[in-house]
């Protein structure tokens, strides 16, 4: 019997099987691939996204650079007012030290009241100045000799550097001073590339080697004691990246150092880099990049660097903590004398340059505890000129270069009498610490403010209530009133007769207002000029009412005070808040004549890279006609001889002639005194926060500080101007009346010639 073959069909379905097993397969190998599509797909738009984020950070802006402030530099001259002890502190906050010998550039010595200075290169304004090699001799408290002691030649004038006072900086304190790389030196660079990246040149972006060599070498010592990172990889992790150590930062890491290296070259990678790296602290300030680290080590610019100093530096990098010069000196000079090792073995430098380079000391400079050189109070109204012309964001990373008005001497001088006499004033009147004060010192010539304090304690950075305290100023508007007056040729002079007796005035809300003299007295008829230097409440009222709110407000208007005044009787002893910069302002005009300048902190504005941006000019304008002015400051200058602030006579120098006002409000609430030299202005404040009395008059309390500062500060004295519509008597005040000079207490006074007092009367 014949065996039967197998159906087809069974065949057939064996091969459809078979099929439907590879299908099975290529199905489920689906997946996979879609998978590996998506995570390919991811990967390119993330490299996308980090190449767009290296392109756009890096082609921007690439730093947030603090704006630095400077003081006014000073001019060495012959013949230059300044005493041994200023030029001493002048050259401290501006960083200079004593030497014995070799002098560098940073450096001076002194020999009793003769000085041998290495000025430092500078650029200012209206170019560069090289280093300047001077000396000088001080006699009398004036420049008696300026020449290079190189040469002996004599030096015409010169400018010392201007100290920094401040910097305005970004939100994370970021400090640095940005370099190109032709200002670094070729010994930096090699060093850096020995210790950091031999192979920089080379590799793009990642150096394997590197990573196989580092993780040898701490898998032996079972610690980690050497990376393998690039200095592309490096920079990466400081600009763009945190510093957490994780998987995912250091495959970022790789990445975009791979991308920088594809976009950039190596000389724009390493020049961004040194400026770039952190290499110490300076308190809250944080010091990135070799040109300021070259500064805040050296003292020195950075291409000035020898062997040793650029070996320093680089040694600093794997940790500016760990080997911090004034804390682990014997630490970091192991490091470097182990770079310069490194050098020579690498051939960057030979054997002898080697030897000398490990024979060098650390030379860094010497860290002391010095006083704080801050200023706060003044950088405040700095910031505040300054946001008139220029976006926050500006000042804090633009880099620009402030030239301020501050002279850090006079500053100093205000500092110490705010100390010390508001402890006193303090103590004296039982008021248990809460006594406060604002000061303001201007120069009259060209309306610099020149010292700013804001609080008792002149370092608080808190409420500045030099520009933000608003206080009644009591006599202090009396001035704009007899100045109103005074404009009236023909009705009022310094002897026109007022009547100071009591007076009651109605309000609009019925209530009675009766002003009273300080002192409880009435005084009858009495000349102009004695109701304003002994400062007459009733006089001065029933004057005001005589010419009006309207005109006094106009007169303060012309004197620079911009504030709305409300017409109110109370407004004529002083019932009107400001704040000491206004009353600076007003009192500034005055004494420049009734010439308008605004008060400014600011005379020049550069760009990073040493570039004029902006000049400050001196604005002037006439406010108020000269001769009204001249005469009130005639009657202003015996306020300080025969008037309320006649204790100026034996606080001061007999020589130094100066003007001003008292003033006190209600209660003795607040004690104000502005007065001012031939050259100098300065307004004082004292009260406290709460309005509490002090106990203190403008004489008793604010003319204290006011003296101690005129007394230390170099000014000349007021001098009473003469021109051709005026003439001075010797006047007493009783009638007003034409003495002789002889007669003690004559008051000297300017009228005009064709008003002047009346006939002659006896000294009384």
């Amino acid at each position: 019997m014949k065996r039967k073959n197998p159906p087809r069909r069974r065949k057939k379905t064996t091969k459809k099987k078979s099929v439907t097993r590879r299908r099975s397969r290529k199905t489920k190998s689906l997946p996979w691939k879609n998978i590996l599509l998506v995570f390919v797909t991811f990967l390119l738009a993330y490299i996308i996204y980090l190449d767009f984020e290296v392109r756009s950070q890096f082609d921007g802006r690439k730093w947030a650079v603090p704006a630095r402030v400077y003081a006014r530099p000073l001019d060495l001259y012959v013949g230059k007012p300044l005493s041994a002890r200023q030029l001493d502190y002048e050259l401290e906050v501006a960083g200079y030290r004593l030497a014995q010998k070799n002098l560098k550039a940073g450096q001076y010595q002194r020999s009793g009241n003769r000085y041998r200075i290495v000025i430092r290169e500078f650029d200012f304004w209206d170019g560069h100045q090289p280093p300047r090699y001077i000396s000088l001799d001080i006699e009398d408290g004036f420049i008696s000799q300026l020449q290079d002691f190189r040469d002996r030649n004599d030096v015409a004038v010169v400018r010392l550097q201007p100290a920094i006072i401040g910097r305005i900086y970004p939100a994370h304190k970021e400090d640095r001073l940005l370099i190109k790389l032709d200002d670094v030196p070729d010994s930096l660079i090699k060093a850096l590339l020995v210790i950091e990246d031999r192979r920089f040149y080379q590799h793009h972006g990642i150096n394997f080697l590197a990573i196989a060599r580092a993780m040898l070498a701490n898998i032996r010592a079972g610690s980690i004691v050497q990376g393998g990172s690039t200095l592309t990889q490096q920079l990466v992790k400081n600009f763009f990246l945190q510093h957490r150590k994780t998987l995912s930062r250091k495959i970022n890491e790789a990445i975009m150092a791979v991308l920088l290296e594809l976009h950039y070259s190596k000389n724009e990678i390493l020049q961004a880099y040194l400026n770039e790296i952190y290499l110490g602290q300076d308190n809250k300030r944080a010091i990135h990049g070799f040109g300021l680290a070259s500064r805040f080590y050296f003292d020195k610019p950075l291409y000035s660097l020898n062997i040793a100093e650029a070996a320093t530096l680089v040694a600093m990098v794997r940790g500016p903590s760990y080997y911090d010069p004034w804390r682990h000196r014997s630490r970091l000079l192991k490091r470097r004398n182990h770079v310069i090792e490194l050098m020579q073995q690498n051939g960057s430098i030979d054997a002898e340059q080697a030897q000398r380079a490990r024979q060098v000391p650390l030379n860094v400079v010497k860290r002391t505890k010095k006083r704080r050189h801050s200023y706060p109070a003044f950088m405040e109204l700095l910031k505040r000129q300054l946001q008139q012309d220029y976006k926050s964001e500006d000042l804090s990373s633009e880099g620009l270069h402030i030239f301020s008005t501050l002279d850090p001497y006079v500053q100093k001088v205000t500092e110490q009498q705010v100390i010390a006499k508001v402890r006193q004033l303090d103590k004296q009147q039982g008021l248990k610490g809460t006594l406060q004060t604002a000061v303001i010192v201007t120069n009259i010539n060209n309306a610099d403010v020149i010292a700013v304090v804001g609080d008792r304690e002149p370092g608080y950075a808190g409420f500045n209530r030099a520009i933000d305290a608003s206080r009644p100023i009591g006599s202090l508007i009396k001035p704009a009133i007899y100045l109103t007056a005074l404009q009236q040729a023909q009705r009022y002079s310094l002897s026109t007769m007022l009547d100071d007796k009591p007076i009651t005035l109605k309000g609009q809300d019925g209530q009675l207002w009766s002003p009273r003299n300080y002192s409880g007295n009435s005084h009858g008829e009495i000349p102009m000029f004695k109701a304003l230097i002994s400062s007459y409440n009733q006089a001065t009222v029933r004057l005001g009412l005589k010419l009006g709110f309207e005109a006094i407000v106009e007169t303060l208007s012309e004197l620079g005070i911009k504030r709305e005044i409300p017409p109110y009787p109370s407004m004529l002893l002083g019932a009107v808040p400001m704040a000491p910069l206004e009353i600076s302002q007003m009192y500034h005009s005055l004494s420049a004549e009734g010439f308008v300048t605004p008060l400014h902190t600011i005379t020049r504005v550069m760009t990073a890279d040493g570039k004029p941006l902006k000049h400050y000019p001196v604005k002037v304008r006439q406010g108020i006609d000269a001769t009204s002015v001249r005469i009130l400051n005639s009657a202003l200058h015996e306020v300080t001889r025969h008037g309320t602030a006649r204790s100026l006579r034996w606080r001061l120098p007999e020589a130094l002639d100066v003007a001003g006002k008292t003033g006190t409000t209600n209660n003795t609430r607040d004690s104000w005194f502005a007065g001012f030299s031939g050259e100098h202005l300065i307004v004082t404040w004292l009260g406290t926060d709460d309005n509490r009395s002090t106990g203190l008059t403008g004489a008793s309390g604010a003319l204290t500080i006011w003296s101690g500062i005129m007394n230390q500060i170099r000014t000349r004295p007021m001098s009473l101007p003469h021109d051709d519509a005026l003439e001075y008597f010797y006047v007493e005040d009783r009638q007003g009346r034409r003495v002789s000079k002889s007669c003690q207490t004559a008051a000297y006074l300017a009228y005009r010639k064709d008003y002047p007092p009346r006939n002659w009367g006896d000294c009384p």
